[in-house]
């Protein structure tokens, strides 16, 4: 917060607190004591070990203390151990408004962060110091700002809280230059030196990137998933499901989730945040879509394709929520708005009808249009049948003559004014004529990915025959 980062006038006389300097000497000596307190329980009242803690843990020795051991620590982003825990070299700080915007997932993305600290296991109590926080600002904050007030609680003496402040505030700072590993994650990544590719035999085209973990991602993803699946809020969504009622909202799953362990059994060498999840570090399933031949089945015994395509639920919920739409709009309203959505809802239409296509020109043998039972229209077999061409002189003419795609087209305009004009949609009966049979069948044939689908099923075909064709032309060459 700004407050945090305002400098404040100095206390002339340091040993006169304000309240709230008195305030935060408060904070600091009850967590102090609450550490005096935990060792002293582990140990019997006559314990020789409790007059050397009590005077260790004095304010002014423990923050003496503290002052030196923290160069033992480092704030940081990215942890090297993240990737081996025995790997020495430099982690990393790096705030996200740092960085720059990317379209992918990462630490740039955070709008707010939790820092962590790596080094040693030991000293991570002076860590915990610097997190005390005050009015919402931890002392750390208030150290880097030069607070007056919690310079004064620190020590009456100046110099002395100025150079424990420095102390404190060096916790930011790497400890020596940038430095890999010979365990770190390492990736040779090619770099061209001008505007031609780079080449693969040359070593100076390389740039050796050290890949590190951000532990600032995982943190918050951690935090995310375990609110989504042990919170109180998703635990009564669940059970309103099993119990078949409604509830406000719904909850998340995560199918497949992973969970990596870091540090092993001492998840504490790795950093703090990481101690603080007890090593736990989820990874999500990242698999590629697994497709479903369940519905490829040879379209036998139907007159269209459009037949079984009309009942893909995802295409019924397009068809309905496009027809709804169109419905609700008054016949002369024709605007950009209207026009925007309604181009979405096609678009998506147009998807759904190239991945239908596909699986059946990639998950069936060639050839099965030519069985009897198929009943489809010439275009629509040429256009889910390419390579029956192969085999099939006659098919392979017509599917030639590339005037098919035109009538495919029109076929899906028809169909497509028929399934929006079949319902009557509250008052009003959607009555679709030519002009709009017109634009359907236009934005198909213009549509790109429409285009690249019958140029990549035509090349596919030339490059199946190309063979055939130039062992023809050996055998007709004269002797």
């Amino acid at each position: 917060m700004a407050k945090c980062f305002q400098t404040l006038l100095q206390v002339e006389d340091m040993g006169e607190q304000t309240p709230r300097s008195k305030t935060l000497a408060a904070l600091i000596a009850e967590f102090i004591h609450g550490r005096l307190t935990d060792k002293l329980d582990k140990l019997a009242e006559d314990d020789p070990k409790r007059d050397a803690l009590l005077a260790q843990y004095q304010p002014t020795v423990w923050l003496a203390d503290a002052a030196r051991r923290v160069s033992q620590l480092q704030l940081v982003t990215h942890p090297l151990k993240a990737t081996h825990p025995d790997a020495r070299g430099s982690s990393l700080f790096v705030t996200p408004d740092s960085l720059p915007v990317r379209q992918e997932v990462g630490t740039h993305a955070l709008a707010g962060f939790a820092s962590d600290v790596v080094g040693n296991a030991a000293a991570l109590d002076v860590y915990k110091f610097l997190k005390l926080e005050h009015e919402g600002c931890s002392l750390l904050a208030l150290l880097q700002a030069s607070d007056a007030d919690v310079l004064a609680a620190l020590s009456d003496d100046a110099e002395q809280a100025e150079a424990w402040r420095e102390a404190f505030c060096s916790i930011t700072e790497p400890a020596g230059g940038p430095a890999s590993h010979s365990l770190a994650k390492q990736v040779y990544w090619p770099v061209s030196p001008d505007d031609f590719p780079p080449d693969a035999l040359d070593d100076s085209h390389f740039h050796l990137l050290s890949v590190l973990n951000s532990s600032a991602v995982s943190h918050w993803l951690y935090s995310r998933i375990q609110t989504h699946r042990f919170g109180e809020d998703g635990k009564a969504a669940r059970q309103a499901r099993r119990d078949g009622v409604a509830h406000p909202h719904g909850y998340h799953d995560y199918p497949l989730l992973a969970e990596e362990k870091k540090g092993g059994t001492k998840p504490q060498n790795i950093s703090q945040l990481n101690s603080e999840r007890k090593g736990s570090n989820y990874l999500i399933v990242s698999l590629p879509p697994l497709w479903d031949s369940s519905l490829t089945r040879p379209l036998y015994g139907v007159d269209s394709l459009f037949v079984r395509f009309g009942r893909l639920p995802q295409v019924r919920r397009l068809l309905r929520e496009l027809r709804n739409y169109l419905g609700k709009q008054k016949p002369e309203a024709n605007n950009m708005h209207i026009r925007n959505r309604r181009d979405a809802w096609l678009d998506d239409i147009f998807t759904e009808l190239l991945q239908f296509g596909a699986a059946f020109s990639n998950g069936l043998p060639k050839g099965w249009t030519a069985d009897n039972n198929c009943r489809l229209p010439l275009d629509e077999q040429c256009w889910l049948d390419p390579y029956r061409a192969e085999d099939d002189a006659d098919f392979n003419q017509t599917f030639q003559r590339q005037d098919w795609p035109t009538q495919l087209a029109e076929r899906f305009a028809r169909w497509l004014n028929g399934q929006l004009g079949a319902e009557r949609l509250a008052k009003n009966q959607l009555s679709l004529n030519e002009a709009e049979f017109d634009y359907w069948r236009r934005e198909l044939a213009h549509d790109l990915a429409w285009q690249r689908d019958l140029d990549t099923r035509r090349r596919g075909l030339d490059n199946r025959l190309l063979p055939t064709a130039s062992t023809e032309e050996a055998q007709h060459e004269p002797a």
